[in-house]
């Protein structure tokens, strides 16, 4: 079994570091998956008896590793996926991107279509069937010029299917290390990463604000 690492946990909510390559739910692969771990977890730690109940508030995809929230009763669930709707949620990202930014602070706005049999998503004109807004902030923390890499911070304001990897890729910016959207020769883990969620608890309302951040090896060197 996967170890855990917990962040922050109380009777409503447990706040978690998710490693990358395990899903945030079951899949097709039947892979061990976020919500299985944390439901042993709690079930072991306070000798529950039956099903846990847990709640996925948000995703985070496969490949992607950093901070996750998890209801552990179903009106935290409700309150947390209705912030999540009323976009109260504030999410917060580090990448490192292929190429320099000719801005270094910046908002990508584009709309996004779904293609269900390749699980890919592209950018489109306005107007197109089934196509979604888009919009992320990105902030050009350093440009390593030797490799031409950029280390950026993005706060999302939607959150689409693959929207960074897509919106970054469109601009020929793909994520390093991105399998399904370029640079395949920079290596094979994605260089993306869940850095910093902050939302109002689903009880008591205080501000909360959890920070999660990646090994620094590979790719994520350039963040020395």
């Amino acid at each position: 079994m996967q170890e855990l690492k917990i962040i922050y946990e109380d009777n409503h909510i447990i706040v978690v570091e998710k490693p990358v390559n395990i899903p945030s739910q079951q899949d097709k692969t039947d892979d061990i998956d976020m919500l299985t771990i944390i439901k042993k977890y709690i079930k072991e730690k306070y000798n529950k008896p039956g099903d846990v109940y847990l709640g996925l508030v948000h995703r985070l995809d496969r490949p992607v590793g950093g901070v996750m929230v998890f209801a552990k009763t179903s009106k935290a669930a409700s309150r947390l996926s209705e912030a999540v709707r009323n976009k109260e949620f504030t999410k917060t990202y580090l990448v490192i991107a292929d190429g320099k930014f000719d801005e270094t602070n910046g908002v990508l706005e584009d709309y996004l279509l779904k293609n269900e049999k390749t699980n890919m998503s592209k950018v489109v004109k306005e107007g197109t069937k089934n196509s979604k807004y888009a919009k992320l902030e990105y902030e050009q923390i350093k440009y390593n010029e030797e490799i031409n890499l950029s280390l950026l911070k993005i706060k999302l304001y939607t959150g689409r299917h693959h929207q960074i990897r897509v919106q970054l890729a469109s601009r020929n910016h793909s994520i390093c290390g991105d399998q399904k959207y370029g640079t395949r020769g920079r290596g094979k883990q994605i260089s993306l990463w869940a850095n910093v969620l902050e939302f109002n608890h689903p009880v008591t309302k205080e501000k909360l604000r959890f920070e999660s951040f990646p090994e620094i090896t590979g790719s994520w060197k350039i963040c020395e």
